[in-house]
């Protein structure tokens, strides 16, 4: 597969794509961005990812770079230049370059920047056979954490966290002793049969695939509760979860060293990941083992 990057209008090798060193992304964290999946050369759940990109985009009071059918040709564009089957296409807005300074300058136009890498959906099917650790942290972001920014430290910092720990995730728990959402994934936990995920608020991200897996799961009858998570029910749980763009519903089994339920993947994560699979088979003809 190629390296090309789209920035401004231009398709370039990814060696050579820059911005301006007074982007305010790279000096402020002043931009949005997105990430969606490409299986069998197709976008998973484009539409939801290009409408949140917009509603991330006017939260920050950024103006869109192009209309939703432009963003739409160009990533299409970019994907064929790099032969992209497996991937994940990361866009970023930026609102733009200017003079450092904190106050927004007049007249800016938004920086635009695209990129494709290679990703392999299929190793998720392992782990979801297997499960995996995570870790409980402090939550200690910003108090927007439902806007998609490029301002990650603590999100870097606690997955490294994670990371140095032996786990795939890290937990991020406020000072409230609730669970807010994992360091780049929503969480659920399955209590007395029913399903449950943290509600939405500036504490965490709606994720995409959150908002799919809430819907095949209603729809295959499976009962679905958004109200607060503490650490607490999370580690008496009797199964847990994460899901994102790139990991479809996959089993936690071990929480700060503590095995969760039986201590292996149950029955309701190994059912919700096959509805994901099948959504996601439907959408763009992809099935692990098959490409």
């Amino acid at each position: 597969m190629p390296r090309l990057a789209y920035v401004d209008g231009r398709i370039v090798p990814l060696a050579e794509a820059a911005v301006s060193i007074e982007d305010r992304g790279l000096q402020f964290a002043d931009s949005v961005y997105e990430v969606c999946a490409v299986m069998n050369g197709r976008l998973l759940d484009w539409p939801q990812h290009r409408a949140r990109l917009g509603r991330n985009l006017g939260e920050l009071s950024i103006v869109p770079p192009m209309q939703d059918a432009a963003l739409t040709a160009v990533a299409h564009r970019l994907l064929a230049a790099n032969r992209a089957r497996e991937a994940l296409l990361y866009i970023q807005v930026s609102r733009g370059s200017a003079r450092r300074e904190h106050v927004f300058a007049t007249g800016m136009q938004p920086t635009l920047m695209m990129t494709v890498r290679r990703f392999d959906f299929a190793q998720r099917v392992a782990q979801q056979a297997a499960g995996i650790a995570v870790v409980s942290m402090p939550d200690e972001r910003w108090g927007r954490c439902d806007i998609k920014t490029t301002g990650l430290l603590a999100n870097v910092l606690a997955k490294q966290a994670a990371r140095d720990a032996g786990a795939f995730e890290a937990l991020l728990v406020g000072s409230d002793g609730l669970v807010a959402e994992g360091g780049s994934t929503n969480v659920w936990a399955v209590i007395g049969g029913r399903l449950i995920t943290p509600p939405l608020g500036h504490r965490l991200l709606p994720g995409v695939m959150r908002e799919t897996l809430m819907r095949l799961a209603r729809n295959a009858g499976i009962a679905v509760d958004e109200q607060p998570l503490s650490l607490a029910a999370a580690q008496s749980a009797d199964e847990l979860l994460l899901t994102s763009t790139t990991v479809p519903a996959l089993p936690i089994v071990r929480l700060d060293d503590k095995p969760i339920g039986r201590g292996h993947p149950g029955p309701v994560a190994i059912r919700l990941a096959a509805l994901l699979w099948a959504e996601i088979d439907e959408q763009t003809g992809y099935r692990p083992g098959l490409h």
